[in-house]
C-alpha cells in the first residue's frame, strides 16, 4: 500500500524536555527503528511537525542584533525541514541501508485571505509560564496564548490548498524511494497577482498538510501518530475508553481539544471523506504503527465504521 505518516511532535521532542540536539536525535533514531518495518512492504512517505524547533529559530533571529529584522517564519520553516529531514534521513537509513531515502524541501500553497492570518492559533516554539510569556511577546512583539497550564507563542495556521512539490513526490514512490516531506506542514507560500509564489509569516498544521498530501497521492492509508493509543471518550475522566472503529462523522460530533486531538481528528476526517470507498486512517501510537495500517490498534477511521 501507499502510505504516509504523521509524526506527532513527540516523537522529535518530548513536552518539558530541553531541546538539544541530542536528544532529538535519540527520539528520532527510536521512532525510525519503529517506523522502518513499515517500508519493507508499503510505499511510506513520512511526515513531521516542527513547532519546538521553528520556534528556537525564531527566538535566536530576534535576539540576533546584527539582523535589521528577524527572518521570516517561511524561510525558518524551510531551514527546520532540511535540519529534522537530515536527522530522519540519517536514522531510517541505519535502520535500512539497503534502500534510497529522499527528504523534499517543499512548499505548501495557502490563501492569502484566509482568515487564520488574523486570528493566530498555531503553538510554536517553547513553554513558558504566564508571566514569562507576556514579557517575551512584549519584547519581540509576539502574540502568546495558553497551551493547557502553560503559555506559548501563536502564528498564522492558514489551511493548505495544494502541495506545490506532489508531482516530485509521486515519482520518488514510484521509484520505491522512502519519502521525508512537508516538514511542519511544508513552507506557507501564496500566489501572487502574477502567478509567482511567495512566503508568507505562518506555520501550517502538519496533519492537515499531511492529509492533503496523501489524497494527492492516492494514498491507501493516513496515519496519524501521537503519544496516545487512540483517541478516548472521556479523556482525562475515570471513564474514559478508547475509540476503537469509527466513522467521520461520529468523529465530528466529539468535543476535542482544539489545540492538541482536534487537528488530527480533522485530518483524518478530511482524509477519509475525498479518499474514496478504500480510503482509512488511523490515529495511535508509533509503538503500534504496523497494527495501526489493518485497524487492529489505535482509532481506525472509515467511511463505513
Amino acid at each position: 500500500m501507499r502510505i504516509v505518516v504523521a509524526l506527532g511532535g513527540n516523537a522529535l521532542l518530548e513536552r518539558g524536555q530541553v531541546p538539544d540536539a541530542a536528544a532529538q536525535v535519540a527520539n528520532i533514531r527510536r521512532a525510525m527503528r519503529a517506523l522502518a518495518p513499515l517500508t519493507d512492504d508499503h510505499q511510506v512517505v513520512i511526515t513531521h511537525g516542527n513547532g519546538p524547533q521553528v520556534g528556537i529559530l525564531a527566538m535566536e533571529s530576534a535576539d540576533d542584533a546584527r539582523l535589521s529584522q528577524p527572518y521570516p517564519f517561511d524561510a525558518l520553516g524551510a531551514m527546520t525541514q532540511g535540519l529534522i529531514g537530515y536527522w530522519i534521513l540519517q536514522a531510517i537509513g541505519n535502520e535500512r541501508p539497503y534502500r534510497q531515502f529522499a527528504a523534499v524541501l517543499n512548499q505548501t500553497l495557502v490563501d492569502a485571505d484566509d482568515p487564520a492570518f488574523s486570528d493566530p492559533t498555531k503553538f510554536v516554539g517553547e513553554v513558558y509560564d504566564e508571566q514569562t510569556a507576556r514579557e517575551l511577546a512584549d519584547r519581540h512583539g509576539w502574540q502568546v496564548k495558553a497551551d493547557g497550564e502553560h503559555w506559548r507563542r501563536v502564528v498564522p495556521s492558514p489551511r493548505p490548498r495544494e502541495i506545490i512539490e506532489t508531482r516530485l513526490i509521486d515519482h520518488l514512490l514510484d521509484e520505491s524511494v522512502i519519502v521525508v516531506c512537508a516538514g511542519g506542514g511544508g513552507v506557507p507560500v501564496v500566489r501572487t497577482g502574477t502567478g509567482d509564489l511567495r512566503g508568507v509569516e505562518a506555520v501550517i498544521d502538519k496533519d492537515l498538510s499531511a492529509a492533503l498530501l496523501a489524497h494527492r497521492l492516492g494514498a491507501d492509508r493516513l496515519l496519524v501518530l501521537t503519544d496516545v493509543p487512540a483517541v478516548m471518550h472521556g479523556f482525562g475522566t475515570h471513564a474514559a475508553r478508547e475509540i476503537r472503529r469509527t466513522t467521520p462523522q461520529e468523529l465530528r460530533a466529539l468535543d476535542l481539544p482544539a489545540g492538541s486531538m482536534g487537528p488530527k481528528v480533522e485530518a483524518v476526517c478530511r482524509f477519509v471523506e475525498v479518499g474514496g470507498a478504500s480510503a482509512a486512517a488511523a490515529i495511535g501510537s508509533l509503538e503500534e504503527v504496523a497494527s495501526l495500517v489493518d485497524g487492529s490498534a489505535g482509532t481506525f477511521v472509515t467511511a463505513q465504521g
